[in-house]
Protein backbone atom coordinates (compact mmCIF):
# COMPACT_ATOMS: atom_id res chain seq x y z
CA UNK A 1 0.00 0.00 0.00
CA UNK A 2 1.57 3.68 -1.11
CA UNK A 3 1.70 5.58 2.08
CA UNK A 4 0.53 8.87 -0.01
CA UNK A 5 -2.76 7.20 -0.34
CA UNK A 6 -5.05 10.23 -0.48
CA UNK A 7 -8.49 9.18 1.86
CA UNK A 8 -11.29 11.49 1.94
CA UNK A 9 -13.22 10.73 5.27
CA UNK A 10 -16.95 11.78 5.78
CA UNK A 11 -18.16 13.49 9.39
CA UNK A 12 -20.75 10.39 9.76
CA UNK A 13 -17.11 8.46 10.00
CA UNK A 14 -15.24 11.05 11.75
CA UNK A 15 -17.96 11.18 14.89
CA UNK A 16 -17.79 7.83 15.20
CA UNK A 17 -14.78 7.86 17.88
CA UNK A 18 -13.84 4.06 17.93
CA UNK A 19 -13.77 3.83 13.97
CA UNK A 20 -12.57 7.00 13.71
CA UNK A 21 -9.52 6.19 16.82
CA UNK A 22 -8.43 2.83 14.59
CA UNK A 23 -8.37 4.99 10.96
CA UNK A 24 -6.32 7.85 12.57
CA UNK A 25 -4.31 5.34 14.17
CA UNK A 26 -3.20 3.97 10.64
CA UNK A 27 -2.65 7.23 9.31
CA UNK A 28 -0.19 8.44 11.69
CA UNK A 29 3.68 7.22 10.66
CA UNK A 30 4.37 4.72 9.54
CA UNK A 31 0.97 5.60 7.67
CA UNK A 32 -0.59 3.37 5.33
CA UNK A 33 -2.82 6.31 3.98
CA UNK A 34 -3.44 10.14 4.09
CA UNK A 35 -7.09 11.42 5.85
CA UNK A 36 -8.58 14.22 4.63
CA UNK A 37 -11.35 16.37 5.48
CA UNK A 38 -12.73 20.16 5.38
CA UNK A 39 -13.28 22.64 7.69
CA UNK A 40 -17.32 21.72 6.62
CA UNK A 41 -17.27 18.16 7.53
CA UNK A 42 -15.36 19.16 11.13
CA UNK A 43 -18.18 21.37 11.83
CA UNK A 44 -20.78 18.70 11.11
CA UNK A 45 -18.58 16.29 13.46
CA UNK A 46 -18.69 19.10 15.95
CA UNK A 47 -22.16 19.57 15.57
CA UNK A 48 -22.96 15.69 15.83
CA UNK A 49 -20.95 15.49 19.40
CA UNK A 50 -22.54 18.65 20.73
CA UNK A 51 -26.35 17.63 19.51
CA UNK A 52 -26.26 14.21 19.13
CA UNK A 53 -23.92 12.35 21.14
CA UNK A 54 -23.62 15.19 24.17
CA UNK A 55 -20.27 15.70 24.34
CA UNK A 56 -19.44 18.04 26.56
CA UNK A 57 -18.21 21.21 24.94
CA UNK A 58 -14.94 21.16 26.25
CA UNK A 59 -14.19 17.52 24.69
CA UNK A 60 -15.72 18.42 21.70
CA UNK A 61 -13.35 21.56 21.32
CA UNK A 62 -10.62 18.98 22.12
CA UNK A 63 -11.01 16.51 19.96
CA UNK A 64 -11.40 19.35 17.09
CA UNK A 65 -7.85 20.82 18.07
CA UNK A 66 -6.26 17.68 18.43
CA UNK A 67 -7.35 16.55 15.24
CA UNK A 68 -6.40 19.32 13.12
CA UNK A 69 -3.00 19.08 15.53
CA UNK A 70 -1.97 15.90 14.37
CA UNK A 71 -2.97 16.49 10.82
CA UNK A 72 -2.61 19.80 9.62
CA UNK A 73 -2.03 18.56 5.74
CA UNK A 74 -5.77 17.22 6.33
CA UNK A 75 -7.99 20.16 5.25
CA UNK A 76 -9.40 20.66 1.48
CA UNK A 77 -9.95 24.12 0.90
CA UNK A 78 -11.41 25.67 -2.48
CA UNK A 79 -13.58 22.82 -3.33
CA UNK A 80 -16.78 24.67 -3.58
CA UNK A 81 -16.02 25.87 -7.19
CA UNK A 82 -16.53 21.83 -7.91
CA UNK A 83 -19.88 21.76 -5.92
CA UNK A 84 -22.11 22.66 -8.92
CA UNK A 85 -23.27 20.07 -11.93
CA UNK A 86 -22.41 17.57 -8.68
CA UNK A 87 -25.63 14.80 -8.80
CA UNK A 88 -24.88 13.16 -5.88
CA UNK A 89 -27.00 13.75 -2.81
CA UNK A 90 -27.68 17.66 -2.18
CA UNK A 91 -26.40 17.51 1.95
CA UNK A 92 -23.39 15.90 0.26
CA UNK A 93 -22.02 16.94 -2.69
CA UNK A 94 -19.86 18.95 -0.67
CA UNK A 95 -17.58 15.81 0.54
CA UNK A 96 -17.45 14.55 -3.46
CA UNK A 97 -16.14 18.06 -4.59
CA UNK A 98 -13.74 17.99 -1.73
CA UNK A 99 -12.54 14.82 -3.04
CA UNK A 100 -12.58 15.98 -6.49
CA UNK A 101 -10.11 18.67 -5.28
CA UNK A 102 -7.98 16.91 -3.22
CA UNK A 103 -7.44 14.11 -5.60
CA UNK A 104 -8.62 11.75 -3.09
CA UNK A 105 -9.84 8.48 -5.26
CA UNK A 106 -11.75 6.95 -1.47
CA UNK A 107 -14.48 8.45 -0.15
CA UNK A 108 -15.08 6.70 3.69
CA UNK A 109 -18.49 7.23 4.39
CA UNK A 110 -21.10 4.93 6.38
CA UNK A 111 -23.79 6.90 4.59
CA UNK A 112 -23.27 4.64 1.04
CA UNK A 113 -26.07 5.53 -0.44
CA UNK A 114 -25.56 9.45 -0.71
CA UNK A 115 -22.73 7.97 -3.10
CA UNK A 116 -23.69 5.97 -5.27
CA UNK A 117 -21.71 4.67 -8.17
CA UNK A 118 -23.14 6.63 -10.87
CA UNK A 119 -22.70 9.77 -9.14
CA UNK A 120 -19.03 9.04 -8.83
CA UNK A 121 -17.35 7.26 -11.64
CA UNK A 122 -16.65 10.03 -13.75
CA UNK A 123 -14.48 11.67 -11.49
CA UNK A 124 -12.57 8.21 -10.87
CA UNK A 125 -13.61 8.09 -7.42
CA UNK A 126 -15.14 5.06 -5.00
CA UNK A 127 -17.44 5.73 -1.99
CA UNK A 128 -16.10 2.95 0.87
CA UNK A 129 -17.77 1.78 4.13
CA UNK A 130 -15.23 1.46 6.81
CA UNK A 131 -15.49 -1.69 7.52
CA UNK A 132 -14.72 -2.59 3.81
CA UNK A 133 -11.77 -0.34 3.69
CA UNK A 134 -10.35 -1.55 6.93
CA UNK A 135 -10.46 -4.95 5.76
CA UNK A 136 -8.62 -3.88 2.98
CA UNK A 137 -6.01 -1.78 4.93
CA UNK A 138 -5.40 -5.68 7.20
CA UNK A 139 -5.01 -7.75 4.39
CA UNK A 140 -2.23 -5.58 2.89
CA UNK A 141 -0.81 -4.91 6.26
CA UNK A 142 -1.75 -7.38 8.84
CA UNK A 143 0.89 -6.58 11.21
CA UNK A 144 0.78 -2.96 11.28
CA UNK A 145 -2.82 -2.98 11.61
CA UNK A 146 -2.72 -5.53 14.80
CA UNK A 147 -0.11 -3.42 16.16
CA UNK A 148 -2.45 -0.35 16.30
CA UNK A 149 -4.89 -2.45 17.38
CA UNK A 150 -2.75 -3.50 20.56
CA UNK A 151 -2.04 0.00 21.17
CA UNK A 152 -5.38 1.06 21.30
CA UNK A 153 -6.40 -1.83 23.31
CA UNK A 154 -3.44 -0.82 25.98
CA UNK A 155 -4.92 3.02 26.01
CA UNK A 156 -8.34 1.79 26.86
CA UNK A 157 -6.54 -0.64 29.09
CA UNK A 158 -8.49 -3.38 27.37
CA UNK A 159 -7.48 -6.61 25.63
CA UNK A 160 -7.13 -6.61 21.84
CA UNK A 161 -10.04 -9.42 21.81
CA UNK A 162 -12.17 -7.00 23.79
CA UNK A 163 -11.64 -4.07 21.49
CA UNK A 164 -12.54 -6.22 18.56
CA UNK A 165 -15.47 -7.64 20.35
CA UNK A 166 -16.93 -3.33 20.74
CA UNK A 167 -15.66 -2.77 16.86
CA UNK A 168 -18.06 -5.70 15.93
CA UNK A 169 -20.70 -3.59 16.41
CA UNK A 170 -20.04 -0.88 13.68
CA UNK A 171 -17.39 -2.93 11.72
CA UNK A 172 -18.29 -6.29 11.89
CA UNK A 173 -16.14 -7.47 9.08
CA UNK A 174 -13.15 -5.84 10.17
CA UNK A 175 -13.36 -7.33 13.30
CA UNK A 176 -14.40 -10.38 12.70
CA UNK A 177 -11.40 -10.97 10.18
CA UNK A 178 -8.83 -9.79 12.50
CA UNK A 179 -10.36 -11.85 15.22
CA UNK A 180 -10.17 -14.99 13.26
CA UNK A 181 -6.50 -14.37 11.57
CA UNK A 182 -5.59 -13.77 15.56
CA UNK A 183 -7.23 -17.45 16.31
CA UNK A 184 -5.54 -19.42 13.56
Amino acid sequence: MRADFDVLIDACVLANHGVCDLLLSLAERPRLFVPHWTAKILSEVKRTHLEKLGWPTHLVDLFQKEITTAFPEAEIHGYEGFIEGLSNDLKDRHVLAAAICGGCPVILTFNLRHFKNDNLQDHGIVAMHPDDYLVTLFEIEPSQVIAVLGEIAGRRRMETEDVLIRYGTVIPKFSSRVHTHLCE
